[in-house]
């Protein structure tokens, strides 16, 4: 009588694998540990601030409800415009910038890469009075659109990078073979390069949205008026000469936190693959 074959035993895991995995989970642990004080003292009663346990004993959940009825909604939606706006303009720029490098040789054309990557090396607070003096001429003081310009500007630089690398990492045959079948230059850009590049364009996107969603020093120096200013600088106001409000100061930074984290959650592995192009031919 034949017997049947022993199960085979599954395998423990090694102590290197077991240790790497702990090692991750106390790092993350590390990162994350401050968001969830932050959310925890957003919920505090104002009476429970000075308790030295990290969970208060109540709730309260009208900390976050207050943030909408205190006119921070606004500032909030003033950020949304100039993230988005900021998002635009680069990638209106950038897109044929870095296609045309990646495509063309033309005389110093790496001395123009070289140069758009100096850009990036100039800080916008060492610039601030320059740029406050050229918006006042133009009038754009106090205005959201002189946030979407600068935000813009010092993010295209990464922008155009990343993305040459994602074009210079597909094949030219693929663009000849869509010019055989009597595509043009913009019909292969937007039906083959475009979507094949796509990992590129979403990194270039959700870096420039999280930065100049996050920004806060040229916000606070271009807008003066509450209504123009960014939640960042909307914020600032909760921290007075005295005392700080802090409920609000954090209820209103887990809100403004939530965005961003769905955002980067839904498009990660594009993310991912965008930073690795060119990484692999």
């Amino acid at each position: 009588m034949a017997h049947s074959a022993p199960a085979p035993s599954r395998a423990l895991p090694r102590v290197k694998t077991v240790i790497v995995a702990a090692a991750a989970y106390v790092i993350a642990f590390i990162f994350l540990f401050p968001y969830l004080v932050m959310l925890l003292t957003a919920l505090r009663p104002q009476e429970s601030l000075r308790n030295p346990t990290y969970l208060p004993e109540t709730f309260q959940w009208s900390n976050l409800v207050g943030f909408w009825s205190g006119g921070l909604a606004d500032n909030l939606l003033v950020t949304l415009q100039v993230a988005g706006g900021s998002t635009v303009l680069v990638l209106l720029v950038a897109l044929p910038a870095a296609y045309y490098t990646a495509r063309h040789t033309f005389r110093f054309r790496t001395a123009f890469l070289i140069l758009v990557l100096v850009t990036q090396m100039f800080q916008p607070t060492a610039m601030l009075v320059g740029i406050y003096r050229e918006f006042f001429q133009f009038g754009l003081v106090d205005t959201i659109w002189s946030l979407i310009l600068v935000n813009g500007g010092f993010n295209l630089a990464f922008a155009v990078w990343i993305l040459n690398a994602y074009f210079a990492s597909i094949p030219r045959e693929l663009e000849e073979a869509a010019f055989i079948d009597g595509n043009g230059r913009f019909g292969t850009l937007f039906r083959i390069t475009l979507p094949l590049a796509m990992p590129g364009v979403v990194t270039a996107l959700i870096f420039t949205f999280i930065a100049a969603w996050n920004e806060f020093v040229v916000a606070l120096t271009l807008t003066t008026s509450p209504e123009n200013q960014p939640l960042t600088v909307a914020l600032n106001s909760f921290i007075g000469q005295y005392q700080v409000d802090w409920q609000n100061l954090f209820a209103g930074s887990v809100i403004a936190t939530i965005p961003v984290i769905i955002l980067f959650a839904l498009i990660e592995r594009k993310v991912v693959g965008g930073l690795t192009a060119g990484s692999i031919k």
